[in-house]
Parts: structure tokens; sequence; C-alpha cells
């Protein structure tokens, strides 16, 4: 029997259980996109489909849905233990808080069964009492973790807002893929300005299982490594993630502290990325 490895990378937020959301739609791009996290490290995973807040509420339709997701996660599991004996591929899920008040109780529906819940804003955009949702999950005894904080529209000029949710109880998590600009300029800077302000808990790929989505890029490491980050990007991709596996809150990352030549290398690598004529349409 493989022991678990507790030096590698570990990512909770992906989409890789097949063909129950918009992420991997068959067993082999799992098991495609699980070869290309291996190959950066990431041996231990909590894979993460969407479910609607407001099925929580309906115990018929919510047993439906878990059941057709265990079944297909089950299929899953079974080829990535063949394939990858060495990978921990747990189950959770991104919860969409459609509804103010969702019910947790459910262990499936929480990251590998810990007090741990993912959750995420409809469409993208910052709904009012998000403060005030996230406090009665803390006081319900769950440790919400926002996903993709940075990706919310007009979270750049709310940081105050971010640091409001991390005293009402919830955690931050950032895509690996807004350091490079995948989610375009605003994102970007909006992940950096959150990294500098010490609100970021966790890194995650996000990954949804399409052919080539870049986990992260090497170079964006490099430069948050140049910035003597280096302990907090273990703290970000190992150590804090793992912690999630124990039940345990995350430890204190400490603000990464700004520069200009980072700015600057990383807003020419956001524009070699884009396509023709997108960068000025930003």
């Amino acid at each position: 029997m493989i022991k678990p490895d507790t030096t590698s990378l570990v990512d909770i937020h992906s989409h890789l259980v097949p063909g129950v959301d918009d992420g991997a739609k068959s067993v082999s791009a799992v098991i495609a996109a699980i070869d290309r996290m291996t190959h950066v490290g990431i041996r231990r995973m909590i894979t993460t489909p969407h479910i609607r807040g407001s099925l929580t509420l309906d115990a018929d339709r919510l047993e439906r849905r878990l059941s057709d997701v265990s079944d297909a996660f089950a299929t899953a599991a079974s080829a990535v233990k063949e394939r990858f004996p060495e990978v921990e591929y747990r189950r959770g899920h991104e919860i969409l808080i459609d509804v103010p008040e969702v019910d947790l109780s459910d262990e499936r529906i929480r990251l590998a069964g810990t007090s741990f819940v993912l959750i995420e804003w409809p469409r993208l955009h910052i709904p009012p009492g998000t403060t005030r949702v996230l406090t009665r999950m803390s006081e319900q005894g769950y440790r919400p973790i926002v996903a993709h904080p940075e990706r919310y529209l007009g979270m750049g000029q709310r940081i105050e807002l971010a640091a409001g949710w991390r005293a009402a109880g919830a955690y931050l998590q950032v895509n690996y893929g807004s350091l490079d600009g995948r989610y375009g300029v605003e994102a970007r800077t909006t992940a950096l300005d959150l990294l500098q302000a010490g609100l970021v808990d966790y890194f995650a790929s996000d990954h949804h299982g399409q052919h080539g989505m870049p986990i992260y890029r090497r170079e964006a490491w490099k430069l948050l490594e140049e910035r003597g980050a280096g302990e907090a990007l273990d703290l970000l991709c190992r150590v804090n993630p793992s912690r999630i596996l124990q039940d345990l809150d995350p430890l204190p990352v400490v603000g990464i502290s700004p520069s200009t030549k980072l700015f600057d290398r990383l807003r020419v690598m956001v524009r070699r990325s884009m396509r023709p004529g997108e960068a000025q349409r930003r």
C-alpha cells in the first residue's frame, strides 16, 4: 500500500468528476487532467463539482444529485487509483450560494467530509449581505472558503469587503490562473492586491479538465519567489490545503510586498497571452 505523499502540492478546487458539470466530460479527460497536475507536483486533490445551494433545501432532489455525483466519482476514483496509485483523489463540492441560507449538514457537499465548504457567489457578482451569510455559516460550525474572490466584478475596489469576509470566519482561495492573466487584467491585479494585504489562504487550480489548461505558469511562480514569497507559496499551495484534509484552520500567510518590477513583468505576461486586439479592448 502506497503511503500518502505529505510533501506534494494540494489542490482543493477542480471540476474533475466526469459528466456532472461543466468540467471533465469523461474518465479519460479526468485522467489527462490529473496527469497534467502531477507533472507540476500536485498529488493530493479535492475535486469540487458545482452544486446549487438551493438544492440543499430539497431533500429528494439533493439526494438524486449527490447520488449521481457519487456514482461518477467512484468510477473516476477507480481509474485514478489504477493509473496514479500515488495520488490522493477526494471529493467535495463548489456550492453556489443562490439563496441566503443553505443546509450544509450533508458531509458529501463539504470538502472531503470536513467542516470546510467551498462556496461561490452567483454569476461572478457580489450580492448584498455576503458577510451575514458567511457569519451564519461560521456560527453553525462550518468553515467557508470563498472561491476565486479576485474574479468577482468590482472586487478590486472592495478589498475591505474581503477583509470583512475573513473577520466573519471565512477564508479566501485564489486561482493560479489569475496570477498570469487567464481571467484578465482586473482579476490578476485584484489577486495581487489580496496577496499584498495578506488576505489569501489558499491557491487552487479550478481545473475544468480542458486539454492544455495551465495549472500555473512557472514564470509567475518565480516572480513571486523573487519577492521573498517562497514561504507564503508553501503555505498557500501545500501546508494550508493539506490542513483542510486534517480539518484544521489554515496558518496565517504574511502579505507579499508590492514591487513595480513584479507588476510590470506580470503585465507583460498578460498582454503576451491575450489574443490580438484583446489588450486594447481591456
